[in-house]
């Protein structure tokens, strides 16, 4: 066995989980939907059967003022039992065992009714909270209590109680948000009354035979947050109060400090959940960013933490602790943290899924059944939408056949990866080239799909994944060799000077920009990544945050788009942050409302305004998006069969996998 610490049980005395892997808590948003608990039994179901050995629950309020959303999910009515038991029973069914979360959103809530231990508006939400009355407080307690034996009641294993992140637990804990000079505000012995009374009032209603796990906030990241020996202190109480496990919690929503984003080291944050293991007895869970089996048996087996914490790997493969105690952690779907279809999602308030794995949280709708009648498919381009429709429609019994022009596959996944701090995305390249040797698909590299080969074979249908070419730019000085586009830098086909303007600030530009000010990635340096965000692993700081952040940066950028609009509003909702800030520390010189003239010997020609400028730049990288790549298509069609266009021949704004994915999937279901 090449995982034996991360598959071995672990025994809380009244009960034994199978193996030391926890599912985190996602809010998949199917809490919420009609008839989203029978879809939400699916998805955990599945979860269980690829063998986790305990699940935990996206975050259910104990009452209507904890609500994250007017309509968030609540348990706090008998009435409201049978729906929950119908996730419960299909995890037990499947020999799981799941734990539900109780959050109460506090000041993080988005409505007008929400609570908090003081009257601070946070800088995330809309809404300023009303400061709770000591009466209020008491009544969340038993609030807290009563959700929890009304789970205990709809067949969970346990609760898991949100302590960290920010949310209210969190906001009474911290000088930084507890302003109250009642029983529940002052030095730290009373601002973690509350916590720790909510325990005791848990344990008192649920009986010894329930798990009680914690999350506690072990490094928040935030100015004013706890200090270490709070946390210590804090971690005993608990234990003393009656918590079966103690999780780990790694920074406030509103920090500005990365912390699950792809670009965050793998383990980045182990060493803290370390620092508490000699203080207490309760096992504890190390997570963030722990994303293979390797990592999650490295951190275990050194004696950092009693277990490990995977949310998002679950949403990109159910199949993950099945598939490594089989030996075969190469056919995991690894998740590379981009946040496109899961967090950005639920921040959007949409239904959570995964760009690499569509079918998470559709598992009632996405399957790839077996075919009744096999075809023959010709495929064009082996990019994501490419090896995704080749795979999936393989795996239902055609016989597919992929045809790539170039020696790898993988398409713009290849330029992605040479990205600092995206090197994750050569594990679904990884992920593809398996499945595909898996379900038997004929890979011809070098070889382009043309009307000769549909002429001399026999093909039933014609799939065109050909993806897309950068726009280029028709101005004076524009064909100049110092003059080039984005792909050309990243293949290495050019030599990029000192100094660069890049023209184009969606996505691709921003991606550029970091290329070029970031010799060696950071992410593949965990202490040089945690210098810098000031993230200060010595905690002497209260937060664990220092003002000594590391930032060197090795060329001068302009970054220009044309829209006066905020630079990088089209980025991810939630990671969009931190691609503005790693240019702040790069010192990247941002201009909008930028029209561009002309290049020649002094430069790039630009008008601000009515204000004209020189760029004395020795290089422009054209970051102006893309155009599909639809050479072929006509000469397809005109050969009769039916063809189809998925991915960015279909469509081609910012470059989007999660799209090109999620349309072979479904063009693979009904083909």
């Amino acid at each position: 066995m090449s995982f034996p610490h991360l598959l071995e049980p672990l025994d809380l005395g009244f009960t034994k989980l199978k193996n030391r892997v926890l599912m985190g808590s996602m809010h998949t948003g199917l809490e919420e939907e009609k008839g989203g608990f029978e879809k939400l039994a699916a998805f955990y179901k599945e979860r269980a059967a690829g063998g986790c050995g305990l699940i935990v629950t996206g975050g259910i309020a104990p009452n209507f003022r904890g609500r994250l959303a007017p309509h968030a999910c609540q348990l706090s009515f008998p009435w409201q039992v049978s729906k929950h038991k119908i996730v419960t029973d299909a995890v037990h069914e499947a020999d799981g065992k799941i734990c539900m979360q109780i959050l109460h959103a506090g000041r993080y809530s988005y409505h007008p009714f929400s609570l908090a231990p003081s009257k601070i508006k946070s800088p995330i939400t809309p809404f300023t909270p009303s400061a709770m009355s000591s009466r209020q407080v008491r009544n969340t307690i038993k609030d807290y209590a009563s959700s929890a034996a009304l789970a205990k009641k709809a067949g969970y294993d346990g609760v898991e109680v949100m302590g960290s992140e920010g949310y209210l637990i969190n906001q009474f804990i911290s000088s930084r948000t507890n302003k109250r000079t009642d029983e529940w505000g002052g030095d730290f012995t009373q601002r973690a009354k509350f916590p720790v009374e909510i325990v005791n009032a848990i344990r008192a209603k649920v009986g010894s035979d329930f798990i009680i796990i914690f999350r506690l906030s072990m490094l928040d990241l935030v100015d004013n947050g706890s200090s270490w020996d709070e946390v210590v202190q804090l971690a005993k109480w608990l234990e003393s109060a009656g918590v079966s496990i103690i999780n780990t919690g790694i920074g406030w929503h509103e920090a500005r400090v990365p912390t699950i984003a792809t670009s965050v080291p793998r383990g980045a944050f182990a060493w803290v959940t370390e620092k508490l293991k000699s203080e207490v007895n309760v096992p504890l869970i190390a997570t963030n960013r722990i994303n293979t089996p390797e990592i999650g048996e490295s951190i275990i087996a050194s004696g950092q933490a009693d277990m490990v914490s995977m949310a998002r790997p679950f949403l990109a493969d159910a199949e993950f602790v099945n598939k490594a105690a089989a030996d075969q952690s190469e056919l995991i779907n690894t998740c590379i943290g981009c946040n496109q279809a899961c967090l950005d999602h639920t921040f959007s308030m949409k239904r959570a899924t995964c760009l690499v794995n569509p079918r998470a949280c559709y598992e009632t709708e996405i399957n790839f059944t077996p075919t009744t009648g096999k075809k023959r498919l010709a495929v064009m381009g082996a990019g994501p939408a490419g090896m995704a429709f080749s795979v999936y429609a393989a795996s239902r019994g055609h016989e597919v056949v992929l045809f790539e022009a170039k020696d790898e596959v993988g398409g713009q996944f290849n330029l992605a990866r040479k990205i600092p701090g995206k090197e994750e995305f050569h594990e679904t390249i990884r992920y593809f080239k398996n499945q595909m040797k898996l379900h038997n698909v004929e890979l011809r590299l070098n070889t382009r799909l043309d009307a000769a080969v549909l002429a001399t074979e026999k093909f039933d249908e014609v799939i065109i994944a050909s993806g897309v070419v950068p726009r280029a730019l028709s101005l004076p000085g524009f064909d100049d060799p110092k003059v080039v586009d984005y792909q050309q830098v990243l293949k290495g086909e050019v030599e990029i000077g000192d100094k660069v303007a890049l023209i184009g600030a969606g996505g691709i530009g921003f991606d550029m920009a970091h290329f070029l000010c970031e010799k060696e990635s950071s992410t593949l340096q965990p202490e040089k990544w945690l210098k810098q965000w000031g993230i200060d692993k010595s905690y002497q700081h209260a937060g664990g945050l220092t003002d000594e952040s590391e930032h060197n940066p090795s060329r001068d950028v302009y970054l220009l788009q044309r829209k006066t609009t905020k630079m990088g509003k089209g980025l991810g909702k939630t990671t969009g942050w931190i691609h503005r800030s790693v240019l702040k520390q790069h010192q990247v010189n941002m201009k909008t409302g930028v029209s561009y003239e002309k290049f020649d010997q002094q430069g790039l020609h630009i008008k601000v305004g009515e204000q004209s400028e020189i760029l004395a730049v020795d290089n422009v990288v054209l970051c102006a998006g893309q155009e599909s790549n639809r050479t072929l298509v006509d000469e397809m069609k005109a050969s009769g069969l039916p063809v189809h266009l998925i991915g960015g021949v279909d469509v081609a704004a910012e470059l989007d996998a999660k799209r090109a994915i999620r349309q072979g999937a479904e063009l693979a279901m009904a083909i």
